[in-house]
């Protein structure tokens, strides 16, 4: 499941369409990511539901108190596929998988399993580390499309664009200050 995570395709569109500019796909990107958050969620809360295992773990733990270096993980992460979303071949494929693996999924699990369990403080700073995952994903992707200069769409209004900017900007920074 990890491997073929439906939120990857949401989050790098968040990231690659702040980066040039293109506010449709930037809607279409949320959307999607709320979805695909919340079928995650609902998948895992209904196998800690019904499996026998409610046992704590120290894995389950570790994703219910961000750290700095979970930001690190998450920029390098993002790093790495957005990278290999720009190569072709099976070892982009792997490193994709890895990226979200690592950052994505196991916190959205922790989320369901906190809510199977009524455990609402594991439940919030699980989505609290998914929360800080996706958008430093996003920020990589945005980081590394600028840096490969793609077209940006045009619009009329480009104040909106550097609004858009310092939104995401804004966003990155709060996520990452508690």
């Amino acid at each position: 499941a990890m491997l073929i995570s439906p939120l990857m395709g949401p989050i790098v569109g968040v990231g690659f369409s702040v980066a040039i500019n293109d506010i449709d796909t930037l809607k279409k990107s949320l959307v999607n990511l709320g979805v695909m958050i919340f079928l995650s969620v609902l998948t895992a809360f209904l196998y800690f539901t019904i499996s026998p295992i409610k046992q704590e773990t120290p894995e389950l733990v570790a994703r219910t108190f961000p750290t700095l270096l979970d930001v690190l993980i998450a920029i390098f992460g993002g790093t790495a596929l957005i990278i290999a979303k720009t190569k072709k071949g099976a070892i982009a494929s792997v490193i994709m998988g890895v990226a979200i693996a690592t950052a994505l999924m196991p916190p959205l699990c922790t989320v369901g399993y906190g809510l199977a369990t009524k455990n609402w403080q594991y439940a919030g700073g699980a989505f609290y580390l998914f929360s800080i995952n996706s958008v430093y994903i996003a920020l990589s992707t945005f980081v590394v499309a600028k840096l490969l200069r793609f077209p940006l769409v045009k619009y009329a209004n480009s104040k909106r664009r550097k609004n858009t900017a310092r939104l995401a900007s804004l966003i990155a920074l709060l996520v990452m200050i508690p």
